[in-house]
């Protein structure tokens, strides 16, 4: 695809992380960029001022003006928000949605044109330029629009295309997964307290700990299982802790995490779909 012009509907953190990666990559000259949202005036001022890009009041305007449509508001506003953007989309837009649990059939389902459709599960570290993303194209996207896609979340971290009924599973594994490490950063901080070390010290350590596993994954190409078993020895200090992990059954923990919080995004999904249809 040629560069388009892109809008928001939408002014939250993701709006802003996707929109600071683009311009800090170069990806999109930051004045064919538009925001709106239903209400918060001034979180419109903030971007604009922030970032250089440009503010809309109504969604004929913001259409009108956009090639791409990025859905970016709180899921529970889709329905409200397709229905006004319907009278004005062609089949020459292109709609991305990162709205969890929304399916690219519903949202087809909704507007008459043959639209494009993109849906895109992101997760929070988006902020920082490090979000692990899962893309994948409704009926009528082509593998240029993915392409096209994939660009631009790449300026906010790596991506991988995927079928979209792996969506919700990835939901719960990467979607949700940074809130899973915080936890663990909690309760580690608090076990080291407990054994008497200090909260700074606890905290520094722990970050570099996390940092050098994930290194560790990523550059030299190991698997988890032969990097734990390298830094295990028999009867030594670390099989003394992960002992006490099997007994807690920490793995079904891991796995039940998982496997709840992508059934709860399919279940938020079709709530949100048969609501719609009242």
């Amino acid at each position: 695809m040629e560069m388009k012009n892109i809008g928001f509907l939408g002014a939250g953190a993701m709006t802003e992380a996707m929109i600071q990666g683009m311009i800090t990559k170069e990806f999109i000259d930051r004045d064919r960029l538009f925001i709106m949202n239903r209400s918060n005036s001034d979180r419109l001022a903030e971007l604009e001022e922030k970032y250089g890009v440009r503010t809309l009041q109504d969604v004929e305007t913001l259409l009108k003006h956009s090639d791409v449509i990025v859905l970016a508001m709180k899921p529970v506003d889709a329905a409200y928000a397709l229905e006004s953007m319907e009278p004005f989309l062609t089949d020459q837009h292109v709609i991305i949605s990162v709205l969890a649990g929304i399916t690219t059939s519903y949202i087809e389902e909704s507007i008459q044109p043959k639209t494009p459709i993109v849906r895109a599960m992101p997760n929070t570290s988006a902020a920082i330029g490090y979000s692990a993303t899962a893309i994948a194209r409704g009926k009528y996207a082509n593998q240029e629009h993915s392409s096209f896609t994939q660009q631009l979340f790449e300026t906010i971290g790596t991506v991988v295309q995927v079928r979209e009924e792996k969506l919700n599973a990835i939901t719960g594994l990467s979607g949700s997964g940074p809130a899973y490490f915080y936890y663990m950063v909690e309760c580690m901080e608090k076990a080291a307290i407990l054994n008497g070390i200090d909260q700074e010290t606890a905290r520094h350590l722990i970050i570099q700990t996390i940092t050098g596993a994930a290194k560790m994954l990523s550059e030299t190409n190991n698997q988890a299982t032969h990097l734990r078993e390298r830094v295990t020895s028999p009867g030594g200090t670390t099989q003394a802790g992960l002992t006490v992990l099997e007994k807690y059954k920490y793995e079904e923990a891991i796995t039940e995490c998982i496997t709840e919080a992508g059934k709860r995004s399919e279940e938020l999904g079709k709530t949100l779909e048969r609501q719609s249809h009242l």
